[in-house]
């Protein structure tokens, strides 16, 4: 009965053993296919541009999923006001709760800086909504930092600078 069950334990840890390395196998295979898929690719202005493009896309059109896939997890915020928000989530959960509406987004004048792996994209906004059900209308000049990560650019970080209207003379 001994040899009975130490030859049953020998076999689970045999069969514990296999299946972690199986697992492992797995987990690191799919780690070079998801590298090998983005080699090669490189960090470009162009793909800068196009990032945070998709990101004023996804902004217009209150899309809080496709704002949280720009942003990195430690996002971060610099109002026009001077305040401060951080976390990937602050800006998305503003639009889930309505608090945020966007009714226009329009980005213009570009400007990308490419310092090897971190790009600045530095454009001027028109947007407009509510905020906390005030309307709100204002021209902005902003900053968006982006990082290359994994064969993709992140947001980590946007400072909003806003535009006074020219005053009458």
């Amino acid at each position: 009965m001994y040899t009975n069950n130490l030859a049953r334990a020998r076999l689970a840890v045999l069969t514990l053993a296999a299946g972690l390395m199986a697992s492992v196998w797995l987990f690191r295979t799919a780690g070079a296919t998801a590298t090998t898929a983005n080699a090669g690719v490189k960090p470009s202005a162009a793909s800068a541009l196009a990032t945070d493009e998709k990101l004023a896309t996804a902004i217009r059109n209150n899309d809080a999923k496709g704002i949280e896939q720009l942003l990195s997890d430690d996002w971060a915020v610099v109002a026009t006001t001077g305040g401060i928000g951080e976390g990937k989530s602050v800006f998305p959960n503003g639009i889930k709760s309505g608090f945020l509406v966007r009714t226009a987004y329009e980005l213009s004048d570009p400007r990308v800086r490419l310092y090897g792996n971190v790009a600045l994209v530095t454009s001027q906004i028109k947007t407009s909504g509510k905020l906390g059900g005030k309307p709100f209308d204002v021209e902005e000049r902003q900053t968006d930092v982006l990082v290359w990560k994994n064969g993709s650019w992140k947001c980590v970080l946007t400072h909003e600078t806003k535009i006074e209207p020219q005053k009458m003379k």
